[in-house]
């Protein structure tokens, strides 16, 4: 993170070489449109394209109408802060919404963090301090904890090995996860963590078998949870093995084909079958906004859609000023959101969580917690 006095001079430079435009306010919108997470980004696209339409159809945000700048936030970008930093400053943005990995987010921290405020909208592994950055998504106590507990009674789940990307969120998440394995009587075999891109997983399904697990948790991120998922449902562990993941969505579980999907758990805060009022309108006007060919709507680019939602809550109670940072979470501040979600600090946000199981290509919500 910069430094307070880095910041200031940052922002007193902004301030003399872009005055703030009285008639449009610039969001960042950084989203991952290729690698491992690109799988994400047309929904998390049409998501913030939704809500942005619906700002401008009101009164924008604080009476500005808004203007997106989309960022290519790829894991396996290697200039993407400086792109960035670039474009913040050419194009007066504002404020940034963030749909991609936590390795991408500590990057932006770094590169940012304190200068504007940063919303941070997927499920994440928690512990995000910095000041500006505002994290909308589940933390693991709230999802992986009564997760492994439900499936610890109502499967089984006894024997557990871990699989995950190499990187922040997986490694933080399965920490804590281990606790509450132990705590609801079971062990973790093993854990394993492996490189983006990854696509032969027959070494982890070969000690799956060897340590005769009966569940597995499954961190991996986009295209290579798909290529996981594949081989284990080929190799006809589903009858061996339940599998919990956090992070597979609809468009996931379209790739993993629904003949590999059997004892496939997620849990989340939202599914686009949810039969929800806020639900059943946001697929509406999704629906009329985008047509026939609309992306799949999913937890992680809803998420997105949420995040523009938030930054117009911020601004038009007038708490996106630095000094005003520190009391959003103590406002318990709502915003427009499919979930019925509201923002009660980075380490707690008000949202139901969901377990469904896989049935085919649909999720089926077995239980709230």
């Amino acid at each position: 993170m910069h430094h307070p006095k880095k910041v200031r001079a940052w922002q007193a430079r902004r301030s003399l070489a872009l005055p703030v435009d009285s008639q449009h306010i610039t969001l960042g919108l950084c989203v991952a449109q290729d690698g491992a997470a690109g799988i994400w980004s047309p929904s998390a696209l049409a998501s913030a394209e939704l809500a942005v339409a619906e700002l401008n159809q009101r009164n924008g945000i604080a009476g500005r109408q808004v203007r997106l700048v989309c960022f290519n936030a790829c894991d396996e970008s290697p200039n993407f802060e400086e792109e960035l930093l670039r474009a913040i400053d050419s194009h007066g943005i504002e404020a940034l919404v963030g749909m991609h990995t936590s390795a991408v987010r500590e990057r932006i921290v770094q590169a940012v963090g304190g200068m504007l405020p940063y919303v941070y909208t997927p499920l994440y592994e928690g512990g995000e301090v910095t000041p500006g950055v505002f994290t909308l998504g589940e933390t693991p106590a709230q999802q992986l904890r009564p997760a492994i507990d439900w499936l610890s009674r109502h499967e089984k789940a006894k024997r557990w090995l871990f699989v995950g990307n190499d990187y922040v969120w997986p490694r933080v998440s399965n920490r804590l996860a281990q606790t509450y394995v132990e705590q609801s009587g079971g062990v973790v075999l093993d854990s394993v963590y492996l490189p983006f891109g990854t696509q032969d997983f027959s070494a982890v399904l070969d000690r799956l078998q060897s340590l005769q697990a009966d569940a597995v948790l499954v961190s991996l991120v986009g295209q290579d949870a798909i290529a996981f998922n594949r081989q284990f449902g080929h190799a006809g562990l589903s009858r061996r093995a339940v599998r919990l993941s956090c992070a597979i969505e609809e468009n996931i579980l379209m790739g993993i084909g629904s003949d590999k999907t059997e004892g496939l758990y997620v849990a989340a805060s939202y599914f686009a079958n949810l039969q929800t009022d806020a639900n059943l309108s946001l697929q509406e006007r999704f629906s009329a906004c985008h047509g026939l060919r609309a992306p799949m709507l999913n937890a992680l680019g809803q998420s997105a859609y949420e995040g523009m939602h938030f930054i117009a809550a911020m601004f038009d109670q007038n708490l996106h000023l630095p000094e005003h940072w520190s009391h959003i979470a103590k406002r318990n501040l709502p915003y427009q959101s499919a979930r019925g979600a509201s923002y009660m600090g980075n380490h707690f946000k008000n949202a139901p969580i969901y377990m469904a199981r896989a049935h085919g290509h649909q999720f089926q919500v077995v239980t709230r917690f």
